[in-house]
């Protein structure tokens, strides 16, 4: 089989983020809303709770994010702002952005990106987090069969507005199901790779 290889980033897969799409289901991005987002670890049932409140006045948009966080026994108080902007959609209206407000390495990043990741004590893009995707860290068999993992095409599932345009399917449908096809192929082919190396093996 082929193996795993790592870089030094740590991939963004498992972290806690805040993405654009979630708060327009959601209808923060509609107009002035406050509400929370809460994950709750699996084994030992504790709650991680971020507050959100979402504001539009005068040009001037953004979402707040408000949480407390433990560090060993202290606790502190986080409250912050991240910009909005927006940019026009193909087929009318307009699609939001975060505009990541951190600074590394001294320098402004300022990058308009959909998706905001917790790495540390603030949340970031994926860029000022130094992340890597765990699609991206495969090697060898994997690589050979596509290079796509599960939070590929959910993410390429979740930016399709419309499926069909004119009579014909959108270019972000025909990628969503270009990489739905490829993870398809990656589960038969490494399912096959498995299957030969068992039979390899001598009891």
């Amino acid at each position: 089989m082929g193996r795993w290889s790592y870089s030094n980033k740590i991939e963004a897969d498992g972290l806690k983020k805040i993405e654009t799409s979630f708060l327009k289901k959601y209808g923060y991005l509609d107009d002035y809303k406050s509400g929370s987002i809460v994950w709750t670890n699996n084994y030992s049932n504790k709650k991680n709770i971020v507050g959100l409140q979402s504001s539009f006045f005068n040009g001037d948009d953004y979402l707040r994010i408000y949480y407390t966080q433990t560090d060993t026994d202290e606790k502190n108080n986080f409250d912050y702002k991240i910009p909005l902007t927006t940019t026009s959609c193909n087929y009318g209206g307009k699609r939001y952005w975060f505009t990541c407000p951190w600074y590394k390495n001294g320098n402004y990043c300022g990058r308009r990106v959909a998706v905001l990741y917790k790495n540390g004590d603030y949340f970031a893009c994926r860029h000022c987090n130094n992340l890597t995707y765990s699609s991206r860290n495969l090697s060898g068999h994997s690589k050979i069969f596509g290079n796509v993992c599960l939070p590929d095409v959910e993410r390429a599932r979740e930016q399709v507005k419309r499926i069909t345009y004119n009579g014909k399917y959108t270019k972000k449908y025909n990628r969503y199901i270009k990489l739905n096809n490829k993870l398809d192929d990656a589960f038969i082919g490494m399912s096959m790779l498995l299957t030969r190396d068992i039979k390899k093996i001598k009891v």
